[in-house]
């Protein structure tokens, strides 16, 4: 019986291991910039605005797709969904693989859109919620994260080796086109063959959904839960921290470009030091949910943005002319505090008493309110690149980020009084 047990765990544990693989494959192809924006530019012949514009349509794809992925992991099966999705997402990489004008990149951004978040973004949060029990729900979600951050450093790291390689010393156009096209290849053939392990490997789960529906039979969904979550407070307050914690996140995208056109470093260097940075996410999710278990989940993740807010202020002021290591390090301190950041905004779900059966709504909200700043930071970056130049354009946009990590602080306290307020009138309620 014990071995009957252990065998069964250790099937679970495989299968969950591959839905972190694929949730650790899936992104990187798409979030090519943060390792090689300045190559990707000069290789597909476009301007920093041009590129920021096709990332807001990428914004846009995955704000309207959040609320209606759920809708698709509840009617179709989550594992064929992320076959679909890791071989739609492997397709766009070998078109993208072809150096296409730009009105067909406009177009693979938007398949990438479509495929990482309608069809994946729900699917592999439901898998892993139905496959783990109420004893290792949370590590599972924490693993998930961490695990995902584990992969993309690993990739990013193969990316880095695989550019240099080939690339060498040399800066021709043609070399560099090579160097970045293996990266995209390689990105490709890992999501093809991660599918192909998800579809042979992943089992349906069907049994195990077909019970929970059972058991939850008696308390149905009813269109007037709906009001309480728009009524409840913490959405709203856990959306703006959301919402000013990507936006700090949000710079991880920039930071290679400051290193290359600001302190002058190689495209070689940068693919490293942003390589490393990736490493950062295991370390900064972990640490960052270690503290918020310690001192409090609005005091890490406030902490965390300030921490990040005041890096982004001394990398925009600091003179250039500096040892370069300096900034090295400065961004692998920065990549600390984001990565803790999105480690921690989402454990302030379970202080919203939202009810488990419009949670997937209540998640759906603050998404939506979260992740605005995929739609609004390229533009913003268009108009600061455009009015201040590349060189000035990185300093204003980290200083804009740091300002909008502050009023994320303000957030944070606001929430965290709010709440010591209630548990506060609620343990004087039960007293009398």
């Amino acid at each position: 019986m014990l071995n009957k047990i252990k065998k069964k765990d250790l099937k679970r544990y495989i299968q969950f291991s591959l839905v972190v693989l694929a949730a650790g494959a899936i992104y990187p192809v798409v979030y090519m910039r943060t390792q090689f924006q300045e190559t990707i530019l000069e290789v597909f012949n476009m301007t920093s605005g041009q590129f920021n514009n096709i990332y807001s349509i990428l914004g846009i794809v995955f704000i309207v797709g959040y609320l209606p992925s759920g809708l698709l992991s509840d009617k179709f099966s989550a594992k064929n969904l992320l076959t679909v999705s890791l071989l739609g997402t492997a397709a766009g990489g070998f078109w993208f693989a072809q150096v296409p004008d730009y009105p067909q990149v406009q177009i693979i951004f938007a398949i990438w859109g479509f495929f990482t978040v309608f069809t994946f973004w729900s699917a592999h949060m439901k898998l892993v919620k139905m496959m783990s029990t109420d004893d290792d729900e949370g590590r599972f979600f924490g693993i998930l994260d961490g695990g995902r951050g584990i992969i993309e450093a690993g990739l990013g790291s193969v990316a880095a080796f695989i550019f240099a390689q080939v690339l060498g010393s040399s800066t021709e156009l043609a070399i560099k086109t090579d160097a970045l096209t293996s990266v995209i290849y390689m990105y490709s053939f890992v999501l093809l063959i991660t599918a192909v392990l998800i579809f042979i490997f992943v089992e349906k789960q069907q049994k195990d959904l077909e019970s929970k529906a059972d058991k939850s039979k008696a308390s149905s969904f009813k269109l007037s839960d709906l009001k309480k979550v728009f009524k409840n407070k913490y959405i709203y307050l856990q959306g703006g921290i959301v919402f000013m914690g990507y936006s700090v996140f949000w710079t991880s995208y920039y930071v290679g470009g400051f290193l290359e056109t600001n302190v002058g470093v190689t495209s070689v260097a940068v693919g490293t030091i942003m390589g490393i940075v990736l490493w950062m996410r295991p370390l900064g999710g972990f640490l960052g949910g270690y503290l918020a278990d310690k001192v409090g989940k609005e005091k890490t993740v406030g902490g965390a943005i300030l921490g990040a807010s005041i890096t982004l202020v001394l990398i925009a002021t600091l003179p250039t002319a500096i040892n370069n290591y300096i900034f090295y390090t400065l961004a692998i301190i920065l990549a600390i505090f984001y990565y803790a950041i999105r480690g921690t905004y989402w454990a302030l779900l379970g202080k919203a008493n939202i009810s488990p059966l419009i949670l997937g709504t209540g998640i759906g909200i603050i998404s939506l309110i979260g992740y605005f700043p995929d739609i609004l930071i390229p533009q913003l970056n268009s108009f600061l690149f455009n009015t201040f130049g590349d060189t000035g354009g990185y300093n204003a946009y980290f200083l804009v980020s740091a300002f909008i990590g502050l009023c994320g602080v303000l957030i944070a306290g606001i929430y965290y009084k709010i709440n010591q307020k209630e548990i506060k009138e609620n343990a004087e309620k039960e007293v009398a």
